[in-house]
């Protein structure tokens, strides 16, 4: 009798002690994360999106970031179900829209960051002397754009093949500097930091910063799937507001901004004025608007830039409610 009541005892121990694992490990899972999958850029001025991976756990989230060699190559990414959120020029995101990408733009995260320097030995010292120049671009990023709209300013024509005034030779951002250094282009249209560096290292003059056109300074565009705006309104909204938080810190902390930007995103391959070079060309900003999108969109298709066939209307994919609500419950103005 004794033998079954403590069998007995035991039973209901156990019962005990697997219920209490049970809501341990209901309530480890409650508490557990969400994830979110970035996709980012390696920019001085895209360091604010990398920064979320560190700031974004006090608000319940895991930011796992990816880092592209440039924003068209995050398109498919999205495409494949790989990435939520996408640092990425405005031209890329366009592009990727009209190709039938299910994105919305939903912030700014960087405004400026792109320059034309030229080689110094070519004593070029305006837009128009670059005719009949090999110039050096990364196709699909702002500074395809910045640098046709430039051009047709200046009345000059551009190709990638001979016959037109200007030579365009496409290649990656890393390798631009390269080639500006090795003579095998005379001018690029670069980002930063890599254009401050080219001008540090002595290999590069600044011809222009490329704002003087109908678009004015370029804004860099934050994406996100149309899956996580419409089915993960609660982790959209929460990664809004960190978002805000993290640009707020780092415009309000240049410091830490610079400090993790050479630390973390470069591993120490740019320098102090690198960095403050760079950034001296660009700031951290949080806004967007449909006019600068739309205007964006137009000199694409005017340009032929993104080979749209059907642009698409800024009005239809700019969200920025998610901004907008983020900003106020931030109390950023």
């Amino acid at each position: 009798m004794q033998q079954a009541h403590q069998r007995h005892s035991k039973l209901i121990l156990s019962f005990f002690f697997l219920l209490i694992l049970s809501i341990l490990n209901f309530d480890a899972k409650a508490q557990a994360p969400d994830l979110v999958r970035v996709g980012n850029l390696k920019f001085a001025h895209y360091g604010a999106i990398s920064y979320l991976t560190e700031h974004c756990g006090k608000y319940g989230l895991k930011v796992q970031e990816r880092v592209f060699a440039k924003g068209l190559d995050i398109i498919p990414a999205i495409i494949a179900g790989e990435i939520d959120v996408a640092a990425s020029a405005a031209d890329a995101a366009i592009a990727g829209r009209a190709g039938g990408a299910p994105i919305y733009a939903v912030a700014g995260f960087a405004k400026g960051g792109a320059r034309i320097v030229v080689r110094p030995d070519l004593k070029i010292t305006s837009v128009k002397e670059l005719k009949g120049k090999k110039v050096g671009v990364a196709r699909g990023g702002a500074q395809e754009l910045l640098l046709y709209a430039e051009l047709a300013k200046n009345n000059l024509t551009w190709s990638e093949q001979p016959g037109k005034d200007v030579r365009i030779v496409f290649m990656a951002f890393a390798d631009l500097n390269q080639a500006l250094q090795a003579k095998n282009i005379d001018a690029m249209s670069q980002s930063e930091p890599q254009s401050s560096q080219a001008i540090n290292k002595g290999y590069g003059v600044e011809l222009i910063k490329p704002y003087d056109t109908p678009m004015g300074e370029p804004i860099r565009t934050l994406v996100m799937t149309e899956t996580m705006y419409k089915n993960k309104k609660a982790v959209a909204e929460k990664f809004m507001k960190c978002f805000v938080d993290a640009t707020k810190t780092f415009i309000e902390k240049p410091d830490l901004a610079q400090k993790y930007v050479i630390e973390k995103m470069f591993k120490g391959q740019i320098t102090p004025q690198d960095f403050k070079d760079a950034m001296g060309n660009a700031e951290y900003t949080y806004d967007l608007t449909v006019e600068h999108m739309q205007i964006t969109t137009d000199l694409m298709h005017k340009y032929g830039v993104g080979r749209m066939k059907n642009p698409p209307k800024a009005a239809d994919w700019v969200k920025l409610d998610l901004l907008a609500d983020a900003k106020k419950s931030m109390g950023v103005p």
